[in-house]
């Protein structure tokens, strides 16, 4: 699996086939989607709104996008934050891990996880966090099972929905050398 900034043109504009496959990727998780209300429709994601979405994402100066590739093909996306906008709180965070519907159970979310925690580690950082949207029961056995803990219970920052806060972290014994 190879793991990758989403490459942009010289306009910062992604790329139309990154594109298409981005948003075939965000309408195959149907289910979260529909959680999340991040799209008006979740059974009709268009193209423009996955890169309305992600250009929010990346004009954040502490934010990468990074694509997850096996055999060709985009299998994953992960959005993570170097810095909190609360300076109170010292820990990175993932802000988004996908994985296509038709990858799933195939470990590339677990892989995915591990390198982002793998980077962070080797930056120096003692520990990663995440907030996942409450009513999301895969997400949570996912999470819990790479060894992250609940640790608050809050509303996000943008859109006030519910979500746990979820925390790891990352030392340096034999986890730390994966």
């Amino acid at each position: 699996m190879i793991l990758a900034p989403v490459p942009l043109t010289p306009d910062r504009d992604i790329p139309a086939p990154v594109l298409s496959e981005l948003t075939a990727l965000y309408a195959s998780n149907r289910e979260f989607q529909a959680l999340s209300g991040d799209f008006p429709d979740p059974d009709d994601i268009r193209p423009e709104q996955v890169a309305a979405e992600l250009a929010d994402e990346l004009a954040h100066p502490d934010a990468e996008v990074l694509l997850a590739r096996a055999e060709g093909r985009l299998v994953g996306v992960v959005v993570t934050l170097a810095r909190h906008p609360d300076p109170a709180d010292p820990d990175p965070w993932i802000g988004l891990l996908m994985v296509d519907a038709g990858a799933q159970g195939k470990g590339y979310g677990r892989r995915i996880a591990e390198e982002i925690e793998r980077r962070f580690r080797a930056a120096g950082r003692d520990a990663v966090r995440l907030a996942m949207l409450e009513g999301n029961p895969k997400g949570l056995a996912f999470w819990t099972a790479l060894g992250y803990e609940v640790i608050d219970r809050r509303p996000d920052r943008e859109r006030g929905r519910p979500c746990a806060v979820l925390r790891k972290e990352l030392g340096t014994g034999a986890q730390g050398r994966l």
